[in-house]
Formats: C-alpha cells, sequence, structure tokens
C-alpha cells in the first residue's frame, strides 16, 4: 500500500480528456524483489535506441540537467554499436530519414557532430505516383526561397546505426560523472518500492531489478530506483505495462520489405547537380507503395510496403529477379505487376525468367519521371518486417513517461516513425528541464502533463493521417475511390499554398 503521500493521493488526469480515473499499477516481474536499499536515480531510461539515447543526450547536454544521476539500461552490447563500422560501399538496411526538425535537435545536444556524414545523404526533392491512375504530385525544396540550408532539404537519410553510434559518443562526450549506462542487461522486474527503515520512502517509486548476465560488471547493482522512469523500450514495453497504460491499434498484415540498392547513372540529369529525389509510387493492387531512398553515391534504400504473401515471395528470389521485380514496380501497370508477381522462380540451373519478362513489358509501357534503374542489390540486406499501428492512452503515468515506439507505432509511408520519437524526446527533456529549474518533482504528474500534452495530439493527427492515406491507397481499380485521391492529388500539385503546407509539415 503506498504511504498518504500529496503525489499518491492526486488522482491520475488522463490529459486527453482530462477525465479523472484511479491509477492502478501492474506489476512486471518474473523475480520476487530483494530487499536490500536499490541505488537511487534522478532518471532511468530503458531502452538504447535512438531514442533513449537521444533523452540522455539532451539531458546531458542541458546545464539545468547534465548534473542529474541518469541510467540507461539496454538488453544488446553497446559496445558493438560504439564500434560499428562500414565500409563506404557497404549501407545497414535500417535507415532512416531525418527531418530538418529532427536534424536541429541533434545539432542543439551536439550529437550531429559524432555523425559520420559521409554516410548521410540529404535529399530535396520527391515524386510521389499512383500506380493506378498515374495522377503524380511533386515536391522540389531546392527550389525554395529560405535563406537557410537546411530548410531547402525535405529531410536527410543516414543509417540507425551511425545515429546510435553519434549519439553514444556524444554522451560519453559528456564525461561519466552521475551517468550510469548498463549494457548488456535485462529488466527482470519492476515494481514499486517499500518503505526502508533505515532508507528512503521509495513506496511510489519504480524499482528495476537488473538480471545477471555473464558480462555484468560486478560492481552493477542488482537493483535501481527511478524518481522517473522512461521507456523508450518498444513496441512491447515492459514499462508501459507496468504503468498500465493500455494501447489502441491493430496490425495492417502488411510486411515492410527493405534492401540497400545500387542505382545507374541517369543518362541525362533533371536536376542541379547534387540534387537528390525520393520516389516514391503507390501500388494498391500489391498492398501498398514503394519507396526509393537515396544513399551517398549511386545508392539507395528501398522500403516496399506489400502483403505478407508478396513480401515472402521477393525475400526468396535471386538477386537479378528481385532487382527485376524492383524496376518493374515503379515502371509497369498493375496488371503486369501482379502477374510477374506470380511468375514460378526457375530453377537454379537456369536463367530466371524475371529480367526477360520486365525487358519485354517494359518495350510496350508509358512512364515518366522514374527513378533511375537499379542494377545491384547488396548481399545480405533483403529483410522484412511487419507493419503495425499503435496508440498508448496517455505518455504518461505517476513516475513514468513514454517515448518513441513504446508511445507510438505508425505506418512507414511518410518515413515519421524515428522522427516523431525524436520529438517526444525534445519536448520530454525540455519538460525535466522546466522542473529542475522551477525546483519541482521531475517525476510527478505536474511536471510532465506539458509533455504529454504537447505530444500527444501531434503524434495522434501523424499517425491517423498515415492510417488513412495506407487505406486510401489500398483500394484496387478504377472506381470513385481513385478517382477522389487522383483529384486530391492533382488539387494540392497545382495549389502553390497547399502544396507549401504539405512541404512545411514533412519538414517536421
Amino acid at each position: 500500500m503506498r504511504p498518504l503521500t500529496r503525489s499518491a493521493l492526486r488522482p491520475y488526469v488522463c490529459p486527453s480528456c482530462r477525465s479523472s480515473k484511479p491509477l492502478t499499477r501492474r506489476r512486471f516481474a518474473s523475480q520476487s524483489q530483494p530487499t536490500s536499499v536499490p541505488d537511487i536515480y534522478d532518471v532511468v531510461c530503458v531502452g538504447g535506441g535512438p531514442a533513449g539515447l537521444g533523452l540522455l543526450a539532451a539531458l546531458r547536454a542541458s546545464p539545468a540537467t547534465s548534473h542529474l544521476k541518469v541510467a540507461l539500461v539496454e538488453t544488446q552490447d553497446l559496445q558493438k554499436a560504439r564500434s560499428w563500422s562500414q565500409d563506404a560501399h557497404h549501407f545497414s538496411n535500417r535507415v532512416s530519414s531525418l527531418t530538418p526538425s529532427s536534424v536541429s535537435f541533434l545539432q542543439k545536444i551536439g550529437a550531429w557532430e559524432h555523425l559520420d556524414t559521409s554516410r548521410a545523404q540529404p535529399y530535396q526533392e520527391m515524386q510521389v505516383w499512383d500506380g493506378e491512375t498515374d495522377s503524380r504530385i511533386s515536391f522540389d525544396w531546392s527550389m525554395e526561397t529560405s535563406p537557410f540550408e537546411d530548410l531547402r532539404t525535405v529531410a536527410t537519410m543516414t543509417e540507425n546505426a551511425n545515429l546510435v553510434r553519434a549519439l553514444l559518443a556524444r554522451i560519453a562526450a559528456s564525461g561519466d560523472e552521475n551517468l550510469s549506462i548498463f549494457s548488456n542487461t535485462t529488466v527482470s522486474s519492476i515494481e514499486n518500492g517499500t518503505n526502508h527503515p533505515d532508507g528512503p520512502d521509495l513506496s511510489a517509486w519504480p524499482v528495476l531489478s537488473l538480471a545477471p548476465t555473464a558480462s555484468m560488471p560486478a560492481a552493477q547493482p542488482s537493483q535501481i530506483a527511478a524518481r522517473l522512469l522512461v521507456g523508450a523500450d518498444g513496441i512491447n514495453s515492459p514499462v508501459r505495462h507496468f504503468a498500465n497504460i493500455a494501447t489502441d491499434g491493430w496490425d495492417y498484415n502488411r510486411h515492410g520489405v527493405v534492401a540497400t540498392l545500387s542505382l545507374a547513372d541517369p543518362e541525362t540529369p533533371t536536376f542541379p547537380v547534387g540534387t537528390k529525389t525520393a520516389y516514391q509510387r503507390f501500388l494498391p493492387s500489391l498492398g501498398g507503395p514503394i519507396a526509393l531512398l537515396p544513399l551517398p553515391g549511386n545508392n539507395a534504400t528501398l522500403v516496399w510496403s506489400t502483403t505478407v504473401e508478396n513480401a515472402t515471395y521477393l525475400k526468396s528470389l535471386p538477386p537479378k529477379a528481385f532487382i527485376a521485380m524492383v524496376n518493374a514496380a515503379f515502371r509497369l501497370s498493375m496488371a503486369d505487376l501482379q502477374y510477374m508477381m506470380r511468375m514460378e522462380r526457375a530453377a537454379a540451373t537456369s536463367e530466371d525468367p524475371h529480367e526477360d519478362e520486365l525487358s519485354w513489358r517494359i518495350q510496350h509501357t508509358d512512364f515518366s519521371r522514374v527513378p533511375p534503374m537499379v542494377n545491384g542489390v547488396q548481399e545480405g540486406s533483403v529483410a522484412s518486417f511487419p507493419l503495425r499501428f499503435r496508440h498508448a492512452s496517455t505518455y504518461i503515468s505517476p513516475r513514468v513517461a513514454l517515448v518513441g515506439d513504446a508511445a507510438h507505432v505508425i505506418h512507414p509511408l511518410a518515413g515519421q516513425g524515428l522522427n516523431l520519437g525524436l520529438g517526444d524526446v525534445a519536448s520530454l527533456a525540455k519538460s525535466i528541464e522546466y522542473a529542475v529549474n522551477h525546483g519541482m518533482d521531475v517525476g510527478d504528474v505536474l511536471s510532465l502533463e506539458h509533455y504529454t500534452a504537447d505530444r500527444w495530439a501531434t503524434n495522434a493527427k501523424i499517425g491517423g493521417a498515415c492510417d488513412i492515406l495506407h487505406k486510401l491507397y489500398n483500394v484496387p481499380g478504377q472506381n470513385p475511390v481513385a478517382w477522389a485521391r487522383s483529384f486530391g492529388l492533382d488539387v494540392i500539385d497545382r495549389v502553390p499554398f497547399m502544396k507549401a503546407f504539405f512541404m512545411r509539415n514533412a519538414q517536421g
């Protein structure tokens, strides 16, 4: 039972509906909790991805919060992330599109200077079109009149591993005072603490039990208590489960196929030298859009949202057949693509038929403004992941806050997932900074309310828009829905202020 403290007596107020309801914690536990007094931290973050590391870097970068005692718990070996490296001609298939606002945040906290910018690729132009009706819209940020260079860029592509390594380097540069990083460590339980007779009253605080591993340092504590516990621990967040925060959502029954590709040089450059273009084509008959996003050199990353069956088929193809399917997806009609998606794979000893089929069909197809032909796929880079929508009912609970995928997961068609997580981190760090400057408890609901009020509606709007677009562009055939979405694309493309509105929102 909790002591009768002011924080415990205050009913939880849902920021979205402002209605009071009693809060009951769930235990996230797999073992009983020891009775020793745990080490106490101001902020403990579970999850060492870009969101969790971004929060630590932001707290360490601010003079107001740099003195806080903070910890991060991550199940993976972060030493491998610190030493990650790739040669200049190979790129990871886990790549994100950082908006100018995300880049600005990373610059503000001092992480951008640690990023290997030779492996990052800004792009200034986008071509988006409907594979059923061929209605299209083009965005060209290189023509923007803004005096600031970053505002003439729609986004910057970089590998997630490059970003994680940069954030770890920034955190290391801040020194190790009041900082603990528990790498290769599992949280075996999260429970409310107890009132220790010879120590602090932690009955309203989350206490984490850390599971011992072979690589765990001898001096690492078995328990840590958090004044504020931050869940950056993904879609199946144990921190969210502990806080008894519900989520709404559904699975799309779609997979995102990713790969690292090499491109042929375009015969005649359409845009100024140095300008990079992203391409996205909606394929309603195949279950989702295909996108080709630029990487340094003549390289690109592929994200193809399609049915589970199609994803399995694509992953089973040999490299030349896979390349032919990607080139076909940007050029051929829906009927041609459906036919090629059902073609039998050739035996290993014979020529695969996909290339010949594409060559024959492309001679009888009219197309324009398509990406350069794909001529190579990096070995081992073809993979897939399930597509889902999730949104937490709130992002906060007494002494708990959620960021990134623990709070929301959206369809990747707009490339906003990581950007929303970094937006969460920037807002939460600002709320913690405000609480410290005004002598408030960083884990109290009053200190956290501004964070959830700032981010919940924003993320719901973007996630909802992506969900609607996904459903709208999954209606195949020539029908009123197809006509309506084509009309919408044409109107946006021809009305300057509407196009400018979408361009600025895309920049974050």
